[in-house]
């Protein structure tokens, strides 16, 4: 392990994947440039996917192939009060994900074992166990040992009044809609209960009619429980949510309305894909119903999508491969118009679970005005299936608001920041590893350690159990987190939590209780259920006014893109910081959502349009908490310019073009190098670099149209980076550090 030996000033710049991965390569030498002059490091660690993959399968690598368990360091890390990380956008892998990216590295010459669909053995059991420890949302969890704080800088909040973003009209008769469930999902079925004292305790399936000791199943056990913590059990009904989407789609098709499900299956990796699957399978019930013994046999699974089925059917003789898709298609034409992920492409909802995420997909049809993409490529009014309840009445309060009023206007609205509960695996993102579909009818129980049972759940077949935690300590820090924020900000903090909720009860109870050991004279603090906390927001945000969300762990994640998409027009532009509850911090860049299409853009055509502004802004909040923690004025100086630097890029209209032959990435790099180098410069506060950084600034501005011709020329072509999960080192290096000059004035520097 590798920990801050001697207590040097030390960032962690986490290495990911896709488009902030490939921004990397061009970003780090900027910035360890910059730093090195206050005697700051900057060290690397990879926990992009395919780097995950590779560390948990040493034994199938050549030596000179294995690599270090990044993610397993940094989770020690995070404990540490001097840790300082800057996390970026990381791939939280669906299945079809995780299967492309084993492809590749075993195209690459990497032994690493195909993922086991049907385990059969214990070592076939082994494999599966490592790569499902690898595919979804494994890494926040992990990293995220505090609780969030995320909010618009003031730069950033700035340029959004001055240069508003596109918000699509608002139609008063707007036939746009969410649908949810009203009985059968983990709202209804939610139970809860406090911990009164340590115990460790188990998960266990007991079948219909009792069972025998030795027909009950063990599902999980080990599970560590302190005294104090919050946890709960929730069952999802296979047969409500059947007959609820069934009758959706009914509902859409008798409406003129587009069909889309919205869910998030790279972060409730157990439950979504299965939910996303019915979605899909009560669709298409006709079609898989007729291929039933053919897909069983191509071990065709609903919970993968469209674009699974369409690879496993394409070696089938071509009468019968045409005849699967011809009904696949009478059953699109039969039911309603399905929103488009890419209609020139007939890209659907249905194509992939992971392509359509609730937090980024819902904010931008809201933004849009309400309308998504059919299949005939224009915009339509669309029925948002959201099947829990639980939070989907935010999404329909934002909508209701702006059929009465209209959109936001971004050049006038106050902004809706956050405090999340999130900090050691906190509510549901931390329930993967006990969230089953259930084998049978019976009953789950959670059961500590003397026998006692806990929380208990009646099941039936096919019906998918979760359990959550939510530990003392992180709540404790929660509150604490609301309060000072509320003290700093002087705006009213509410906190999103319904009395009808069994889980939020007992978290009204704690909030009521922490609160009370804190000064909060003078300070608005309140307590609403979601759908009332959404409209008290929103009308103080049309007012102008700010307000702090003060949320659990889902919906920190759905209102930091909900808030900033409609305020900013991305969520990518937010400050995103962790307070580490041991006194560290981490800072993570945005959201990474449409990575995916800069890469393929930039392997098309050589232009990389993806934005580094939240890398910017972590930086300079890294470089503050940096300097508090060793009192370095170098690294203080380095993070007021930089945030001085990041508003002249806006300013001048230096931030990455769609378009090829424009500035891209790599050139909004250049200029925040060069504005960062001139505010250095000139600031007076460290003048023992105000010398080093007057040159590079002449350098930089002198050589400037140089730099910008020698990267534009890099444009236009096709770019071989040598992999989408694992790029080739040096090819990716060369692509993204296109200007020989600028290379060389920071080597100089």
């Amino acid at each position: 392990m590798l920990y801050f030996a001697a207590m040097e000033p030390s960032i962690i710049y986490t290495r990911t994947d896709e488009a902030p991965a490939l921004a990397t390569y061009s970003l780090l030498p900027i910035i360890k440039t910059f730093v090195d002059a206050a005697g700051v490091t900057v060290e690397t660690r990879d926990i992009s996917l395919a780097g995950r993959i590779l560390a948990v399968f040493p034994d199938y690598l050549k030596p000179e192939q294995r690599v270090a368990d990044d993610l397993a360091e940094l989770g020690t890390l995070v404990h540490a009060p001097e840790a300082n990380i800057i996390k970026l956008p990381n791939i939280s892998a669906s299945l079809p994900q995780l299967r492309a990216a084993i492809a590749e590295l075993q195209a690459q010459g990497f032994a690493v074992p195909d993922y086991p669909e049907e385990p059969a053995t214990e070592a076939e059991r082994d494999i599966r166990r490592r790569y499902d420890a690898v595919k979804g949302s494994a890494v926040n969890p992990v990293l995220r040992e505090g609780n969030s704080d995320r909010r618009a800088a003031r730069s950033v909040k700035q340029f959004a009044r001055m240069y508003p973003h596109r918000m699509g009209e608002w139609r008063s008769d707007s036939d746009s809609h969410v649908a949810s469930m009203s009985d059968g999902d983990y709202y209804g079925s939610e139970v809860s209960t406090t911990v009164p004292a340590e115990t460790v305790a188990s998960i266990r399936f007991v079948p219909a009619g009792g069972g025998s000791a030795a027909e009950t199943r063990v599902l999980r056990d080990g599970i560590a429980l302190d005294a104090g913590e919050v946890i709960d059990a929730a069952v999802f009904s296979r047969r409500a949510l059947r007959a609820f989407v069934a009758e959706q789609i009914r509902d859409a098709r008798e409406r003129g309305v587009l069909f889309s499900v919205h869910l998030k299956a790279t972060m409730m990796k157990v439950s979504d894909p299965i939910i996303f699957g019915h979605v899909v399978s009560v669709y298409f019930s006709e079609v898989f119903e007729k291929y039933a013994d053919l897909f069983r046999e191509l071990k065709v699974s609903p919970n993968n999508g469209l674009g699974d089925l369409y690879a496993r059917i394409a070696d089938l003789p071509e009468e019968q491969r045409a005849a699967i898709e011809a009904d696949i298609d009478a059953a699109f034409a039969a039911g309603p118009d399905v929103f488009m992920v890419d209609s020139d492409r007939g890209i659907s909802n249905f194509h992939v679970p992971s392509d359509v995420i609730i937090d980024a997909s819902l904010p931008a049809a809201i933004r849009n005005g309400g309308t998504t993409w059919g299949p005939d490529g224009a915009e339509h009014d669309t029925k948002f299936v959201i099947p829990d309840r639980s939070y989907a009445s935010v999404y329909q309060t934002v909508i209701d608001d702006c059929k009465a009023n209209g959109a936001y206007d971004p050049t006038t609205i106050g902004s809706v920041s956050n405090v999340g509960l999130m900090a050691q695996k906190a509510e549901e993102y931390g329930s993967h590893d006990k969230t089953f579909e259930i084998p049978a009818d019976g009953r789950v129980e959670v059961v500590d350690a003397a026998g006692t049972v806990l929380l208990r759940q009646d099941v039936e077949a096919g019906d998918i159990f979760r359990m959550c935690q939510a530990k003392d300590v992180a709540i404790r820090d929660w509150v604490k987190l609301a309060v000072t924020r509320a003290r700093s900000t002087g705006s009213p903090a509410v906190f999103w939590l319904d009395s009808e909720r069994a889980h939020d009860r007992e978290l009204i109870r704690k909030v009521e209780t922490y609160l009370a050991d804190h000064d909060t004279e003078g300070l608005e603090i309140s307590v609403m259920p979601p759908a009332e906390a959404t409209q008290f927001s929103v009308d103080r945000m049309r007012a102008g006014e700010d307000t702090i969300s003060v949320t659990g762990n889902v919906l920190r994640d759905y209102l930091t893109d909900l808030f900033p998409i409609i305020e900013l027009g991305t969520s990518a532009k937010m400050l995103s910081i962790v307070p580490l509850i041991n006194g560290g911090g981490l800072f993570e860049t945005g959201a990474g959502g449409s990575a995916p299409k800069h890469v393929q853009q930039f392997v098309r055509e050589g232009h990389l349009r993806w934005d580094s502004l939240g890398e910017f802004l972590a930086l300079a909040v890294s470089l503050e908490h940096l300097a508090t923690t060793f009192d370095n004025v170098g690294a203080q100086m380095l993070a007021e310019t930089l945030d001085e630097a990041t508003g002249q890029l806006l300013q001048a209209g230096k931030s990455p073009s769609r378009k090829v032959k424009e500035l891209d990435n790599r050139g909004s790099h250049f200029y925040l190098a060069m504005y960062w180098a001139r505010a250095m410069a000139t600031q007076t506060r460290a003048p023992q670099l105000q010398e080093r950084f007057a040159a590079l600034a002449a350098e930089l501005e002198r050589n400037e149209a140089t730099i910008v011709q020698e990267l534009e020329a890099a444009q236009g072509a096709a770019v071989d980076i040598g992999g989408y999960f694992r790029p080739d080192l040096e090819k990716v290096t060369a692509a993204m550090r296109a200007s020989a000059t600028f290379n060389r004035i920071l080597e100089e520097a």
